[in-house]
């Protein structure tokens, strides 16, 4: 994915890759031929204007399927039809159900012919990040019907977004073949770290803004990203939202 081989074999493999997953390839901000190896160009930013930023109070942060939303009760989320998993195991913050209890969920699922760079659904500052080590499960149909705490075990990144409804999440969670998570404004956070132990929390002071459609990071293959909305949007919005499946980033959340 990410050898920098001879140059036509770069272009052969990105024309070969491209082809395979039907990417339209007229939405990269470079032409194929600037791009040096597979990776490189898997994580593409796209060119400007294609993806306007709705004038919504929230919007999707990937191109991508919604294959889940539903409320948080109880402190419990949905993987799959029978198999749910807890809030508190997936976010490792003890005080997330203050936050997110009785809030609203979404697994948006990125496969490899999405654009996967992740943006920020929302204005708001950016006050906490969370990196949780972990296992690099695929997250295709099979896997979240099949294995138990899926979410809970892989890797994950948790940023959180202090906005006027409350603090919103997003959770990066790694796959098989995620070179690694990165994310865009904080380089010394990043996926695949070695060790058992490791566990990086990282509150920012003086905040970082961000406003929609910010990039905020990005997985070097597919995954999937979780969002996290507080009590108070669920209580304005529920009714509202716009659920895909399919989802550009940036488009808008809220009808």
């Amino acid at each position: 994915m990410h050898w920098q081989g001879p140059s036509l074999w770069a272009q052969l493999s990105i024309k070969a890759f491209a082809w395979f997953y039907n990417i339209n390839v007229n939405e990269a901000e470079k032409p194929m031929n600037e791009y040096k190896s597979i990776g490189d160009f898997f994580v593409r930013r796209l060119k400007a204007g294609v993806r306007p930023v709705a004038n919504t109070w929230a919007v999707h942060p990937a191109d991508s399927r919604i294959t889940q939303a539903a409320p948080i009760d109880g402190g419990t989320m949905i993987q799959a039809k029978g198999i749910t998993y807890k809030l508190v195991d997936f976010t490792q913050d003890p005080d997330c159900e203050k936050k997110w209890a009785g809030g609203f969920f979404m697994t948006y699922y990125l496969c490899p012919t999405d654009y996967h760079r992740v943006h920020s659904p929302v204005d708001g500052q950016i006050t906490d990040v969370r990196y949780m080590p972990g296992q690099l499960w695929p997250v295709n149909q099979w896997s979240t019907t099949n294995i138990k705490d899926l979410f809970v075990v892989n890797e994950r990144v948790l940023v959180e977004i202090q906005t006027d409804l409350g603090p919103v999440g997003v959770m990066f969670v790694g796959a098989t073949n995620v070179g690694h998570i990165a994310l865009s404004f904080d380089d010394s956070i990043h996926g695949n770290q070695k060790g058992p132990h490791i566990f990086k929390h990282k509150q920012y002071s003086p905040e970082i803004l961000v406003h929609k459609g910010s990039e905020l990071g990005m997985f070097h293959m597919g995954s999937t990203v979780v969002m996290l909305y507080p009590p108070n949007f669920r209580q304005k919005f529920e009714k509202d939202l716009s659920l895909g499946p399919l989802v550009k980033v940036n488009g808008a959340l809220i009808i």
